[in-house]
Order: structure tokens, then sequence, then C-alpha cells
């Protein structure tokens, strides 16, 4: 039995959220998730994360109906492309959201089997007894100098470019979805998350929190908080899947 559940808040310094989530599961069978980050200005941001989750959403529904199955990663990868085209035609036929665009980070469970997709620089991490291991690789500025070797890991989360990201959703007709298959196991946990969590928090501590125990929604309040109280800059989002 999977237990999900997910936030997201304004954060301390931000007008408004422009992340946007949402999560479905249906007992023996699957569980799903998505978060987008938004960017391009207060409207326009707002507007596309919620559009990239709407169409992604409703893309999903193929999982309530077996005569349209689809392989699960494929299906996970035409969501997101449905996202970038809804976006994109929306930011192209109207000059007030011209540039807007957002990140995406969804995932599919189905018994053992987790499937991600991602574009930016939200992320996924599949978190065990043993260590918390990132899915996804963002696709930004930092993520690029750190594969090259010219900065650490702690100098990329300090780093002045850390929130320019080189792929997103909406931005060109067609994106590039960069898909991850893994087998997971019961007592392991996955976590997605915008990068106002990331940047204020560190892997260590939200592996931590996610071993402390309690339920998801507990588990995500506390993550929450530890990003709060660190100033909490940017908007927050979290959704946490225990197996």
């Amino acid at each position: 039995m999977v237990s999900l559940w997910g936030l997201t808040d304004r954060g301390l310094v931000r007008r408004n959220n422009q992340d946007a989530c949402a999560y479905a599961a249906k007992e023996g069978e699957y569980a799903w998730a998505v978060v987008c980050d938004g960017m391009g200005g207060a409207a326009a941001g707002d507007l596309a994360s919620a559009m990239a989750v709407s169409r992604f959403q409703n893309h999903m529904v193929c999982l309530e109906e077996p005569e349209e199955y689809q392989e699960e990663g494929q299906l996970l990868v035409q969501a997101a492309e449905a996202a970038n085209r809804a976006v994109y035609l929306k930011a192209s036929a109207n000059r007030a959201y011209a540039g807007m665009g957002t990140t995406l980070v969804g995932a599919l469970l189905r018994e053992n089997t987790l499937w991600v997709v991602n574009v930016g620089d939200s992320r996924a991490y599949h978190i065990t007894k043993e260590a918390i291991q990132r899915i996804t690789r963002d696709h930004s500025v930092v993520e690029d100098l750190v594969q090259k070797g010219e900065i650490t890991l702690e100098e990329a989360r300090h780093h002045p470019q850390k929130n320019l990201i080189t792929r997103a959703l909406g931005t060109t007709r067609q994106v590039k979805v960069d898909l991850f298959q893994r087998n997971v196991k019961e007592g392991d946990a996955i976590l997605l998350c915008s990068d106002g969590l990331v940047n204020e928090v560190t892997d260590g501590d939200i592996w931590k929190e996610t071993l402390a125990g309690g339920t998801p929604e507990e588990i995500c309040r506390r993550l929450l908080d530890r990003t709060l109280a660190e100033g909490a800059p940017d908007n927050v989002t979290i959704v946490l899947f225990q197996l």
C-alpha cells in the first residue's frame, strides 16, 4: 500500500505562488504525482505551472482506461509533452504571456517499479534507510558546471546563477523530456520537489526528516517548516510517496 501527500506554499518573500502540484493513487494499482515551478513574471508563471499540471493530470486518466493502455514511461513522457504544447500555444497566442514556461517533474509508481520524467530543475529523490539518491538531473547552468567539475555541489547551492535553467516546458514547440526508471521496495520513499526546498534544505536533511517517521503529510510539513526557518525566499512544493 502506498501513502501519498503533498503541499505547496508561497514562502516568506514572494508575493504569489508560481508552483503547482497534483497527485493521485488507486490502491493496489498505481500512484502518480507532478510538480511544476512556473517562470515568466507573476501572472505568466502562475498560469504556466497551473496549465502544465492540469494538462499532465488530464493525460493520466489513461490509467483508468485499459483499452487506452500505454507503457508507463511512454505515458509520462507524452503527458509532459502535452503539457509543453499547452503552455507553448498559450504563450504564442498572447503577448502578455510571451516567454512563460515551467519546470516539471512527474512520477508514476506501479507495484515495485517507478518511472520519473523531468524538464528543468525540479527534482525527484529515492529515499531508503541507507541513503538518499537524486533520480533526476537538473537542466541548469550550475548543474552543467558541477558535471564539468568546475564547482562542487555545495558551491552550486550558493552559486549566483543557481536559478538559471537551460530547459523548460512551454518555451519551444517541442521539448526533450528525460525519463528514468528504477526498482523500489517496501519501506522506501519517493520525494518530488521544486527548487524552493533544495535551495534551503540539504539532501541530508531531507533524508533525516523522512527517516524520522510519520505520515507523508507530517514529513512534508516538517520539511516546509525547516525551509521557512531558513527564510523561504522562494515558493516551496513537496510531494512524498511512502511505500
